[in-house]
């Protein structure tokens, strides 16, 4: 059973279930939280930090590995996204901030074969193109506060239609530029 209760570490970032995020760890109060995740083999949560406060849903993080430790007590971090939660009271007394959350599950409701289809097909598009499926933060925290596949799905589908004809544009106008001038001294 997880706790109600989490440390919580607002960064500039959507982490999502399943998503591998390294992270560089320097503040006092976060090097102290690492440790006591590290001997309690427990999890923290991330929250994406907005100009106008904190989201209220984000996912927890496991350490998978400590990848270095510096003389300073800096330490770099694989951690991975594990369980998506929305903080119903946050805490903050302490220098670390800390929440009473809910953990969140999936509504049954079953994904269209259809969409799943055209989900990875424009998917493969874009990554044989871009390399990397480049979400902005705030259709990566739709993704997080999605409570169906189905959802995650439609919205996927939706950003990757907008986004795979303008990454075919890019690499054509890039194919023709690196083609000018070719044979010329």
């Amino acid at each position: 059973m997880r706790p109600d209760r989490i440390p919580l570490f607002p960064l500039n970032v959507v982490l999502l279930p399943g998503a591998a995020l390294p992270l560089h760890i320097f503040e006092p109060r976060y090097r102290a939280m690492i440790k006591v995740c590290l001997e309690q083999k427990s999890e923290f949560g991330i929250l994406l930090s907005l100009p106008k406060g904190l989201a209220r849903m984000g996912c927890t993080a496991r350490i998978l590995e400590v990848l270095n430790r510096q003389d300073d007590g800096s330490m770099d971090i694989l951690t991975i996204g594990r369980a998506p939660f929305r903080v119903l009271q946050l805490i903050t007394e302490a220098a670390l901030l800390e929440g009473h959350v809910e953990y969140l599950e999936d509504r049954d409701c079953k994904a269209s074969p259809a969409m799943h289809e055209e989900l990875v097909e424009l998917y493969e598009t874009c990554h044989i193109i871009a390399g990397t499926l480049p979400l902005e933060l705030g259709w990566k925290q739709q993704i997080l506060e999605s409570r169906s596949e189905a959802d995650r799905q439609a919205r996927l589908v939706a950003y990757l239609r907008d986004l795979a004809p303008h990454l075919e544009k890019a690499a054509s106008i890039r194919q023709r530029a690196a083609g000018q001038g070719h044979g010329l001294n």
